[in-house]
């Protein structure tokens, strides 16, 4: 198949307004599970998912946590400018920039740009009682996004007396990561066409977030709970954790024709060591948990390509572009390429591996590392919809025709799948 000329026209179908979940259930493990076995479809509650799975498996998991990504400034003129965080410019770390206090620079997506042609924005909050500003500089373009300098310092410390436990300065306490708890909103989808509330800031993360980093969830990983969890521990199956954060351009429509035109954003990836071993331990074969990770994944096996193909390569050749597993088309076994990526790490000292990854998998694609996937249920014409064919081999129809009918709520907030090609 010339995976590069796709139509995604032949990738959409009819989803009605009613059928898309503006809200989680109460309780997330209660939401349906459409099974996909072999070509057979059947539903389940999700609580009951373990059953569904071999024992003794390995299932990976993505552990990144959705920050507050979007912020509100008032001018003087009274229009209202939102900056939308997308990625860190500097520092270009993710750990270090919520830890800066004090000054950092993101590049952000900027709504209602031409009233914010020049000048500084500004707003005040309140962080431990004591009274903030935060200012945001424009500065240069970069693609489609901006970049912003924040700078927030204090002007009111706090009037009541800290504990003795706890006597430290103020400013002390102003880490970008506390002032956009204080500043940002949660970016909930654009298609649930509501205002965030209270309630997304704990239904729209994973029970097992740990990483800041996304401007999206990884929504697969929103209908486990602990009890399901522990069902899978109690079933002999292997939980690992990597991290890929959901960057905004998950929601970006594929406007070209054929897929060739659209150009996919990048994402940022972490994984241990230890989960490369892991995953040698188990031939190279896992059960992922949402399409994050499964970009994340199979990204890792066209790194351990390069790094067997040129095992001098630096870090920064590691990203793997868009068409790459296309262009490249390697007959390189898994466990080879991992135990090459294994090599590559250890001759640099490296317990996680950071890098990124351009990835689109379409149908024509060859999955190396994920056997069964779960995921929710995906936007039409849309490069999720066209992962999820490549996985069960152009059989999205039956699974679409069958949630339809059947009443499954879709997108974010709406049931799951579990698909075993």
């Amino acid at each position: 198949m010339d995976t590069k000329h796709i139509h995604i026209s032949d990738y959409n179908y009819d989803l009605p307004d009613e059928r898309i979940a503006k809200f989680p259930l109460t309780q997330r493990d209660h939401s349906k599970l459409l099974v996909y076995n072999h070509g057979e479809v059947n539903e389940d509650t999700f609580c009951n998912l373990p059953e569904h799975l071999p024992s003794g498996a390995l299932m990976v998991f993505n552990n990144t946590k959705v920050i507050q990504a979007r912020m509100h400034f008032r001018k003087d003129t009274g229009a209202l400018i939102e900056v939308f965080l997308l990625e860190p410019a500097d520092p270009i770390d993710y750990e270090q920039i919520f830890q800066s206090r004090g000054r950092c620079s993101w590049y952000c997506l900027v709504g209602n740009l031409k009233k914010w042609k020049e000048g500084t924005l500004s707003s005040q909050f309140t962080i431990h009682n004591s009274q903030f500003t935060m200012k945001a500089t424009r500065g240069a373009q970069h693609g489609t996004s901006h970049l912003v300098v924040f700078e927030w310092s204090i002007i009111q410390p706090s009037s009541q007396p800290m504990d003795a436990c706890n006597q430290m300065d103020a400013r002390t306490l102003s880490s970008f990561a506390e002032v956009i708890d204080a500043i940002g909103e949660l970016p909930i989808p654009p298609y649930l066409n509501r205002k965030a509330q209270e309630s997304d800031k704990t239904t729209y993360q994973t029970v097992y977030s740990k990483i800041k980093g996304s401007v999206a969830a990884p929504t697969a990983g929103l209908h486990f709970t602990p009890e399901v969890l522990a069902a899978i521990d109690r079933r002999g199956i292997e939980r690992e954790e990597l991290t890929l954060h959901v960057g905004a351009g998950t929601f970006k429509p594929v406007k070209s024709e054929e897929i060739e035109g659209h150009e996919m954003h990048t994402e940022f990836i972490s994984v241990r060591r230890e989960t490369i071993d892991k995953l040698i331990s188990h031939q190279g074969h896992a059960i992922a948990v949402g399409t994050t990770s499964v970009r994340t994944l199979e990204s890792l096996y066209w790194m351990g390509v390069k790094t067997y193909n040129n095992p001098d390569i630096d870090g920064e050749s590691l990203h793997v572009m868009q068409w790459e597993p296309y262009d490249c088309n390697s007959d390189l076994d898994t466990l080879t390429a991992l135990k090459a990526l294994a090599q590559w790490m250890d001759a640099r000292g490296l317990s996680v591996l950071h890098s990124s990854t351009q990835i689109i998998i379409a149908p024509g694609y060859d999955y190396r590392i994920v056997k069964m996937l779960v995921t929710n249920f995906h936007q039409p014409q849309s490069t999720l919809l066209l992962l999820v064919s490549a996985f069960v081999h152009g059989d999205w129809h039956k699974i679409y025709d069958y949630a339809l009918a059947h009443d499954f709520r879709f997108l974010s907030y709406g049931d799951s799948s579990l698909l075993i090609p």
